[in-house]
């Protein structure tokens, strides 16, 4: 006589068939049950950490902008970083997505933690073997913006190739690597906090600060090449590789191998699929990017805060976008739908801020702009998260990564699309 039964573990959850008089299967669900579990969270503290990783070197340079923009003053520095970096990123985004069946995100990952040390390399090594805290040696600004292009490419390879290999396990490991971004966040923002605390605010001090924001930057990146690496021997992550592979094996027989034009119509149909995931995490970045960190560093002031004041409302909005981005492992919000209203309610972020410039006198003090901001970072983080979980599981397991690197190419667009609007919307 049958029974049947839902087995639950924290990472999955499945209802089986169970003989009261076979002892095969229930050896077969202690064996699976164990094998999905995972030990001590490993699989999850490394998924947070790759999460962290990944975007530390963007925020590594963009913080350090006052260093560079003292060394090039004749150079808009932060515009041609973002320029180099998101150019870059997007153009290698497409071409991972194309040719994601003929490549190994084990592979693309480890390449990408390599190159993005060699980027943060150059800067610390640079200063000491040729800037010294010179101004105008431009010949630096041209091997540094290379740097942020390398390191485009970098994150290109790593976040398309986290993003992807989460998208095909349980949901709490995209919410890992979503909640590792805002906690990189957090982490530059009280680097730069203390530095401005400890370091004097001269040639001496901004390169002390630049060259504090590299080395932690390079070291996470040694601590995600090492974690990488020994993820795939979890037996959480080797259970959901090996149902992988057995997906694909079964595709192949049922369709025969996904090359030239099978390919191209299955990628069109995940396109399909998580097209609608994607324009949401579009308009999320549009209006978050086109009033972050630009507003909040260049129209918004304090008499009483001064130069602080933009520091506490970019750690603010970063606190809050971990909180938001931590929620979806308390309640996650399952309805696509309603997460896609909530980030189209989201333009409504543009008037309000409008108000904080030429709004009430009250609405243009220090406590709404501080709470408005913090909501801003909340409904990133939250939106951000239910999106990117939620849409690599529309599509068949064996094309998860696929879908995952595509939604990744959709934020990429709503970066791009946010940074250039932040120049135009409130002038």
């Amino acid at each position: 006589m049958g029974i049947t039964g839902k087995i639950t573990d924290g990472d999955s959850e499945s209802v089986l068939l169970l003989s009261s008089d076979s002892p095969a299967t229930a050896t077969t669900i202690a064996t699976t049950t164990t094998a999905t579990k995972d030990a001590f969270h490993l699989g999850y503290i490394i998924y947070f950490t790759l999460g962290c990783g990944y975007l530390l070197p963007w925020n590594a340079f963009i913080t350090a902008v006052d260093y560079f923009s003292y060394l090039y003053p004749d150079a808009s520095v932060d515009r041609i970083f973002a320029v180099a970096y998101m150019l870059v990123g997007l153009f290698s985004l497409l071409i991972i997505i194309l040719y994601a069946h003929k490549s190994d995100a084990f592979v693309r990952i480890n390449v990408g933690l390599g190159l993005f040390v060699l980027g943060l390399l150059v800067v610390p090594v640079m200063d000491v073997a040729y800037i010294k805290g010179q101004v105008g040696l431009y010949d630096g600004l041209y091997v540094t913006v290379g740097a942020v292009a390398l390191c485009g490419l970098a994150d290109a390879l790593v976040q398309g190739g986290v993003i992807g290999a989460a998208g095909e396990l349980p949901e709490r490991y995209m919410q890992a690597v979503v909640a590792g971004t805002a906690a990189s966040g957090v982490l530059v923002s009280f680097l730069r906090i203390i530095t401005k605390a400890v370091y004097s605010q001269d040639s001496d001090g901004l390169r002390s600060s630049a060259n504090l924001y590299f080395a932690v930057s390079i070291v996470v990146m040694v601590i995600c090449i090492g974690f990488h690496n020994v993820a795939h021997r979890l037996p959480v992550i080797k259970y959901y590789n090996e149902l992988k592979v057995q997906a694909v094996n079964e595709e192949k027989e049922e369709k025969g191998p996904l090359t030239g034009p099978v390919w191209r119509a299955t990628l069109w149909h995940i396109v399909g699929m998580v097209k609608w995931y994607g324009f949401g995490i579009v308009l999320i970045y549009i209006v978050t990017l086109s009033i972050f960190p630009g507003y909040i560093t260049e129209d918004v002031h304090s008499q009483i805060l001064k130069d602080w004041y933009s520091i506490l409302l970019i750690t603010g909005y970063n606190v809050f976008d971990l909180v938001g981005k931590s929620l979806t492992a308390v309640y996650l919000l399952e309805n696509a739908k309603v997460a896609i209203w909530g980030c189209v309610i989201r333009l409504l972020f543009f008037p309000l801020f409008l108000g904080c410039l030429h709004g009430p006198k009250f609405f243009r003090t220090e406590i709404p702009v501080t709470i408005l901001t913090c909501l801003l970072g909340l409904t990133n983080g939250y939106l951000t998260s239910v999106l990117m979980i939620l849409a690599p599981k529309v599509v068949q397991l064996q094309h998860s990564e696929t879908a995952g690197i595509v939604i990744v190419l959709f934020l990429v667009v709503g970066l791009a699309i946010g940074s250039i609007v932040s120049w135009f919307w409130v002038i």
